[in-house]
């Protein structure tokens, strides 16, 4: 029988390469390993491997300014697929190259250490950093995978990278972070004329202002204190304002469009400063890693996460794999750290569910065991014949 290894990461524990090959270990017969990716950690290594491109690691400004390692991919045109080739709407030809970037491997929230999470004092410069050494490889275009961004700049710190100039009201220079939009008063400089196209991979719908906006749906989860949250949300706006008023941009129409809010508002700044759009992450990702033809081409798919909830399921990676496979008639068992309380009363008929963490283990000795307890239990149902 032929087994679709899918899983995404286990957040903190593995990354989504290492739950499938934990897995797989486990399983006897033809096995397909198939990392997925949501546009976080991991999404230029997936993806270019998938395209059997280059992947290199470039040094770059991590989120409070020490070096990390960014990723780069590049992949040729001639790798992609009509789907792809659609969604991305590229000005791509045959022998051209593209560039794939994950934000969060620049400025991700998982290069912090939790007390050093601070929407206030960090900016997406070393994403800015990788966007310049794509376009100084000579790509035709770039797919920026917005996932995991521990900032909240409206993407100034990554624009300062590509040329942009933030001045206080006496000409000095304004460094990017929220920290210090009190002193801007306006921007010189120039964008970079050499930047290719850009695409930014994201299934985020939400606006940059407002209730449902980064601020009070994304900040917190970056160590935005709830005290701070009004003072935030009224500087975003101050900033914007001056970011659509230097490009000649629509602020209502920018501000308020779907995804803006995504990444600390990375997706505005990069519309209104460079014209870069956003396409679904997911879609992308399914036709990328031509899911479809691999779940068919299966017998039994096996997925998972770190945590499987309703966002699980409602599109979101191993949730859609799993309801496709349901679809086609494949056994189907998905394996997640933890599961939503209450979530095996609204589970698709035929979906096998398994929960690697008992309850009380505690959360460290969770995460240490995560990869030999998804051996294990993928082992148990193995030998139980599916």
């Amino acid at each position: 029988m032929r087994c679709l290894v899918a899983f995404d990461k286990f957040k903190d524990a593995m990354s989504a390469e290492q739950a499938c090959m934990s897995a797989a270990s486990a399983i006897g017969g033809e096995v397909d390993l198939c990392p997925l990716t949501d546009g976080g950690e991991g999404f230029a290594g997936i993806i270019t491997r998938a395209a059997g491109g280059t992947l290199s690691q470039v040094p770059v400004s991590g989120p409070r300014g020490d070096q990390v390692a960014g990723s780069l991919g590049i992949v040729s045109a001639q790798a992609l697929s009509p789907g792809v080739r659609n969604l991305l709407d590229f000005p791509l030809q045959s022998e051209g190259k593209l560039a794939v970037i994950d934000m969060a491997s620049a400025s991700g929230l998982a290069l912090l250490p939790h007390d050093e999470r601070d929407p206030w004092r960090v900016d997406s410069r070393g994403t800015g950093e990788l966007i310049r050494a794509a376009a100084n490889a000579g790509v035709s275009g770039i797919i920026l995978g917005l996932g995991g961004s521990a900032t909240h700049d409206l993407s100034l710190g990554a624009l300062v990278a590509l040329g942009l100039e933030p001045r206080t009201r006496d000409g000095r220079a304004c460094a990017p972070a929220p920290i210090n939009w009190a002193e801007l008063a306006s921007f010189s400089g120039m964008i970079d004329p050499r930047l290719p196209v850009i695409r930014m991979a994201c299934d985020v719908a939400n606006p940059l202002l407002g209730p449902q906006g980064a601020v009070s749906v994304y900040a917190p989860q970056k160590g935005l204190r709830p005290v701070d949250a009004a003072k935030l949300e009224r500087a975003t706006f101050d900033t914007a304002q001056k970011l659509c008023a230097h490009f000649s941009a629509d602020l209502a129409h920018t501000t308020q469009a779907s995804g803006a809010g995504a990444a600390g508002g990375m997706a505005f700044g990069l519309k209104v400063a460079v014209g870069a759009r956003v396409v679904s992450g997911s879609k992308l990702v399914v036709e990328w890693l031509e899911l479809e033809q691999r779940i068919s081409a299966a017998d039994i798919v096996l997925t998972g996460e770190g945590r499987f909830d309703h966002t699980s399921l409602a599109g979101k990676g191993p949730g859609s794999v799993a309801t496709r496979a349901l679809e086609l008639g494949k056994i189907v068992h998905v394996f997640a750290g933890v599961i939503e309380p209450g979530l095996e009363k609204h589970l698709p008929a035929g979906l096998h569910l398994h929960v690697l963490s008992p309850p009380g283990l505690p959360i460290e000795q969770a995460l240490r065991e995560a990869s030999e307890r998804l051996t294990a239990a993928v082992a148990v149902v193995a030998a139980s014949g599916w």
